[in-house]
């Protein structure tokens, strides 16, 4: 199973994601590789301890963490397409690749990003990705941060549409944006991870 996970900044899509690969690879008795294909590519102290915090959390679950901060269909390459993987965050990958460090910023980069995903989604049969909803307010911002939010917004659209279930998270709970009938014939499975 596809799924694509999404909703607001720092309120457990990460957590929730991790226990859906975890349990996929395990799934009718089967023992998959579980990979977490971590993207995020540090620039301060905060970064660092989220990404401290994220690998406390997987602490023990048996994920093989292999980083990928851009060009994310070499992943591909790197573990068996069998496998069970979770992709974390497109937030974080899209941004590796339009602010390259010390480059200049690359407008473009939504359309690299795209092709990298589609190209896994197409390769592997069980992967959880994660999002951020970051495009849906109604500041203004400046033209750089924009295309930003309107990329991501893109890579979003295409990923969802090629997994068999979108996912909401929100501290309230999840809502079913596409899938139901897939995920909702699991759903106990997912409860109890």
């Amino acid at each position: 199973m596809k799924v694509f996970i999404s909703g607001g900044c720092k309120n457990g899509k990460s957590y929730y994601a991790q226990r859906l690969a975890k349990t996929a690879a395990g799934f009718g008795g089967a023992e998959r590789p579980l990979y977490y294909i971590a993207t995020m590519r540090p620039v301060d102290s905060e970064d660092d301890e989220r990404i401290a915090r994220h690998i406390d959390d997987r602490e023990g679950w048996g994920f093989e963490t292999v980083e990928q901060a851009s060009g994310i269909e070499e992943i591909l390459q790197k573990c068996d397409i069998g496998g069970s993987f979770l992709l974390d965050s497109l937030t974080a990958l899209l941004a590796n690749e339009m602010f390259p460090p010390g480059g200049k910023a690359d407008e473009q980069a939504a359309g690299r990003v795209v092709n990298g995903v589609k190209k896994i989604l197409e390769a592997v049969g069980s992967i959880v990705v994660v999002s951020d909803y970051i495009y849906s307010d109604a500041i203004e911002f400046d033209p750089l941060t924009e295309c930003y939010r309107k990329s991501l917004a893109a890579v979003d659209c295409v990923s969802a549409k090629l997994c068999d279930v979108v996912l909401e998270i929100s501290y309230a709970g999840v809502i079913v944006h596409k899938g139901q009938e897939i995920f909702s014939s699991d759903i106990e499975l997912y409860e109890h991870v």
